[in-house]
């Protein structure tokens, strides 16, 4: 066929290219379906104007026709004058170029309005090798025809084709809006959706699914095609996985508790709880005991799992051939996962009340409490209503957790001891008041910090001076610790010994400031002291950089007293203390405190003062004693926010 314009006077696409591909001449249909103006594509290679996934077929096309002087076809993928794709069957033949005498290509589409399905056949074999299901969707006629592709989706179209009203009613409820979004999208490639799909045999599936939207022919009509991957299986393994995946968060979870409530137990009790609470839970058991070993004897307790009564353990001796005392004397787990084994290896347990009636499958784990390098303090053991073996993983936590409740247990008897002590050495130091005052009563009060030891810096003192006068006092060395003590009876002995020679409360604490900085003492301490005349209660106060002073009255009332002085005692050398004469009425009451009674984190010092101030007022107004005004302000303090150490000192004039 010779080249000539008459080849580009067709309606259909056509164009003229060189043996290489480039585009010779063109008509406006051709230039309309690739997207472009006919200047833009003259001198272009032609595939560089469609999609790059259609290069290799149109350079194939050319070359066979170009080389086998035969007509080749293929279908091919135009960009298009809109968002669509357009899908042609294109025809190329060899042609003699009448300008040059050599040979051209002719590419032009082909009719192929009868056989629309012939024009989809790449996209199904695509599809195909892809595993993937192929449909296509006619807007018009709201039909969804199956085209193929993987065979193991075909079951999820029965019939060739189905009513778009049909695949709604299949889909999940919620995920209906989906796939109206995907059916309608003006976008040419939508994005991948995910779908629940109810199929007639074999129920629900979940497809990721993603359409297409393309002309099929050169002027034809749009159609969507829908592009189907079953991910049932995928789904199923994903779910599988994050089930297991929050089982192991859950343990991981339920561990780390276990190990968090252990390091901040402060009491054996608190461990005992720790332990059957979490570990049967912690380690699929049934049941839970804790054995600790008092004197050589087993100290059991246990959960309500546990089958064999725990009477039947307690008070048995380290040395018994049994598996327990035997754990705890030679360090060893015992991992026993049937009642015959348990027989085997301990045949003096049948010897045990009602152990002859558990279950066959019963199983026990035993690990040692024993902190590393120490002597065991006991150990745990977990059962099981079934015959159960210990994973090398399981055995390992296990054995980790017991040496953290050993090393708790260890930290709490430590501190139960060293509380012990410094109870002793706080009650040592503390004084007993004088029983009689004359004109007076007295009455002192102290509860330690919440933190710490059972022990502080808060002190107070009454005592008789040589003159008759009631010296009182009150005080808080700095810490909450042994050393805090030791500071706090340096002060107050120190103190005493000035009085004795001193009346004066001013000059008191000046010569205690005085020895405190010559010594160099690495504590500081806040100091309140009154000289209380018992005859006409003439009082003199001075302070140490300590809180106020109360004054509560008969009639209800009570004031707050800010008395002069100094620093606080230890820290200014040559510091000098003012002093002030006040007179304290009949059955009226002065109230000293610590700070810790009057100001916490949620208590400002003002508020506390005056809630002290209104309960000692109160109490005097009511008729109490010293002693019992002394017990309300504390229990007060105590059910508040009551972090620190807290003293309180009562004097009433009769």
């Amino acid at each position: 066929m010779d080249a000539s314009d008459e080849l580009l006077q067709v309606p259909k696409a056509s164009a003229l290219l060189t043996l290489d591909g480039a585009i010779r001449s063109l008509n406006t249909a051709m230039a309309r379906t690739l997207g472009s103006s006919i200047e833009q594509c003259l001198g272009r290679r032609f595939g560089e104007l469609l999609p790059a996934s259609q290069s290799t077929a149109v350079e194939s096309l050319v070359t066979h026709a170009a080389t086998t002087k035969t007509v080749a076809m293929r279908v091919l993928e135009f960009p298009g004058p809109g968002a669509a794709p357009v899908v042609c069957l294109i025809e190329a033949r060899p042609v003699n170029d009448p300008l040059g005498g050599g040979r051209l290509v002719w590419m032009h589409s082909l009719d192929a309005g009868n056989d629309l399905g012939g024009l989809v056949i790449p996209f199904r074999l695509a599809a195909e090798a892809a595993s993937l299901g192929l449909c296509m969707y006619s807007p018009p006629s709201r039909e969804l025809e199956w085209l193929g592709g993987a065979p193991t989706l075909a079951a999820l179209f029965p019939r060739a084709s189905m009513a778009l009203s049909e695949v709604v009613r299949r889909v999940h409820p919620d995920d209906r809006g989906a796939l109206r979004r995907l059916v309608n999208s003006p976008a040419a490639r939508s994005p991948w959706i995910r779908l629940r799909f109810l199929t007639e045999r074999d129920g629900c599936h979940h497809l990721i699914c993603q359409a297409r939207r393309i002309v099929l022919g050169y002027g034809g009509a749009e159609w969507g095609i829908g592009v189907i991957c079953d991910d049932t299986k995928g789904e199923a393994r994903r779910r599988r996985a994050l089930v297991a995946l929050s089982a192991e968060r859950q343990r991981a979870a339920e561990i780390a508790a276990f190990s968090s409530a252990l390091m901040t137990a402060v009491t054996e009790q608190e461990v005992q709880q720790v332990v059957l609470t979490r570990l049967a839970a912690t380690f699929g058991g049934t049941g839970a005991a804790l054995a600790l070993v008092t004197k050589g004897r087993l100290r059991v307790s246990s959960d309500a799992g546990i089958p064999i009564p725990v009477a039947a353990l307690h008070g048995m001796p380290l040395d018994a051939p049994s598996a327990l005392p035997s754990a705890i004397r030679t360090g060893e787990p015992q991992f026993i996962c049937s009642r015959e084994e348990y027989v085997r290896r301990w045949p003096h347990g049948i010897m045990v009340p009602y152990f002859d009636q558990l279950d066959s499958g019963y199983a026990i784990s035993i690990t040692s409490l024993s902190p590393a390098g120490d002597q065991s303090l006991g150990a745990w053991l977990v059962t099981y209503d079934s015959e159960h073996h210990s994973s090398p993983d399981e055995r390992a936590l296990m054995g980790t957790l017991a040496d953290l409740a050993g090393q708790a247990l260890k930290r709490v008897r430590l501190q139960e001891a060293r509380v012990e002590l410094a109870t002793v050495l706080q009650q040592t130091m503390l004084p007993t008041l004088p029983e009689h005052l004359p004109g007076l009563e007295v009455a002192a009060r102290y509860q330690p910090s919440r933190d710490g030891l059972d022990i502080g810096g808060d002190w107070y003192d009454a005592f008789v001076m040589p003159d008759g006068a009631i010296a009182v006092e009150i005080g808080d060395a700095q810490g909450h610790d042994v050393n805090a003590a030791a500071a706090m009876g340096q002060v107050r002995a120190s103190m005493r010994a000035i009085a004795a020679r001193e009346p004066d409360p001013a000059t008191v604490l000046t010569r205690t400031n005085e020895l405190l900085v010559t010594m160099g003492s690495a504590r500081f301490a806040s100091c309140a002291m009154l000289r209380i005349d018992p005859v006409d209660g003439r009082v003199t106060g001075a302070s140490a950089g300590h809180v106020p002073l109360l004054y509560a009255r008969g009639d209800g009332s009570h004031s707050i007293r800010e008395m002069p002085g100094g620093p606080v005692l230890g820290v200014l050398p040559e510091a000098d203390y003012l002093e002030e004469t006040f007179t304290l009425d009949k059955d009226a009451a002065l109230v000293m405190v610590t700070d810790g009674l009057v100001e916490g984190p949620a208590l400002p010092l003002d508020d506390g003062l005056e809630r002290a101030g209104t309960l000692a007022a109160q109490a005097v107004h009511d008729g109490l004693t010293a002693e019992e005004t002394a017990d309300r302000i504390l229990d007060a303090a105590v059910e508040g926010d009551h972090l620190d150490d807290v003293a309180v000192l009562i004097i009433r004039r009769t």
